[in-house]
């Protein structure tokens, strides 16, 4: 793991989304699919990095930052549905082109365990993964894919 994990990642990017229509509903089964359209850009003379993603009226923000001391990223979520709103970080890292990021989020008055998945075993196709658990980690919930294609 470095802070070199994320380069691939780096410009601009279509993104094809499929997810639970309401990922905040543990009952909720109905899957929906969009584009969107992702730039990428390196902060931190590289020790992070900041992306925005357009869909429609809805733009999304990351914010990933690389802690050498403790060999970590932590990844931090907002958008424009929720303003002025930091969703709490996932913290993991890199193993063999697999990224996987674990956190502890407030939903529905419930703690729930969000895992964040990076797939960039072939980096010019990445993929991203969101998992919830909603009983400590026995069960996961996939909820949301995100294929990456340059355009």
């Amino acid at each position: 793991m470095s802070a070199h994990d994320f380069d691939f990642l780096q410009g601009t990017w279509t993104v094809h989304n499929r997810k639970i229509r309401d990922n905040t509903d543990p009952e909720c089964t109905e899957w929906i699919e969009f584009d969107a359209r992702s730039e990428v850009s390196a902060i931190l003379n590289g020790a992070g990095n900041v992306d925005q993603m357009w869909v429609d009226e809805f733009v999304g923000f990351t914010l990933r930052l690389w802690s050498p001391d403790e060999g970590v990223w932590r990844i931090w979520w907002s958008a424009t549905n929720a303003p002025g709103v930091l969703d709490e970080p996932v913290i993991g890292g890199f193993t063999d082109g697999v990224g996987r990021f674990d956190g502890l989020q407030r939903i529905r008055d419930l703690d729930v365990i969000v895992r964040f998945e990076w797939v960039a075993t072939d980096p010019m196709a990445p993929q991203w993964n969101q998992y919830f658990s909603r009983d400590a980690g026995q069960t996961w919930v996939h909820n949301w894919t995100m294929d990456f294609r340059r355009p």
